[in-house]
């Protein structure tokens, strides 16, 4: 079996598996939810373009922290056994991304409605923003799936997350505030493709790492 028709099946299986965990989703959506709303009761409508870029990324990073962590944990010894046996260990990280992935774009997108509805608008360029959305979900989706196999090797698993992703989501985390600055009609470039230039070799760098360094990991 090649690695394409390894990740569509475990792809589903990740699918399926969460589905039959509804609550999982469902706290993230509340999460994301609850936020917004305890923004709205402090800030009201009247926020401006530069906050509801800080706020509205300080929301999708901890929702994609909480919809990531869980990715390796929930998952037994004998389960990840059970998939060391048969499958091959870049169809399992590929699988993993691609759902993160699908997962935090909905959640970005989730993010911004209910942001445009409770709190307001003030994108300008909607195309430029739907892209920074999509990389910033992929960019999130390697970085957290990769440093959630890592972490959950470790009791600590939660913790060690939080401490290993922070100093590379940094760099991702700036470049996405600068563009949402353009978006927002906050600044003034013509250049922002050098920033996305940016994003993308940040995806691809830590994509090609996980996919080095991931089958180490998983023979541990």
């Amino acid at each position: 079996m090649n690695i394409l028709t390894e990740t569509k099946h475990l792809l589903l299986k990740e699918v399926r598996l969460e589905l039959r965990q509804k609550y999982a989703i469902s706290g993230i959506l509340l999460y994301v939810i609850s936020t917004v709303f305890v923004v709205y009761i402090t800030l009201g409508q009247q926020v401006g373009g530069a906050v509801w870029a800080a706020l509205f990324w300080i929301i999708v990073l901890f929702a994609s922290v909480n919809a990531i962590a869980k990715s390796f944990v929930q998952e037994s010894p004998r389960r990840q056994l059970y998939y060391y046996s048969l499958s091959n260990p870049s169809s399992v990280i590929l699988s993993k991304m691609i759902y993160n992935g699908l997962l935090l774009l909905a959640i970005c997108f989730l993010a911004f409605g209910v942001f445009s509805v409770v709190v307001g608008n003030p994108v300008q360029n909607s195309l430029l923003f739907y892209q920074i959305l999509a990389l910033g979900a992929v960019g999130f989706s390697i970085t957290f799936t990769f440093i959630s196999a890592i972490s959950a090797k470790a009791n600590q698993s939660a913790t060690l997350m939080a401490i290993l992703s922070f100093p590379v989501i940094i760099p991702m985390l700036m470049t996405l505030m600068r563009l949402t600055k353009i978006a927002v009609g906050l600044m003034t470039d013509t250049a922002y493709y050098q920033d996305m230039l940016i994003l993308v070799c940040l995806d691809v760098i830590l994509g090609a790492l996980s996919f080095i360094l991931f089958p180490f990991l998983w023979r541990d």
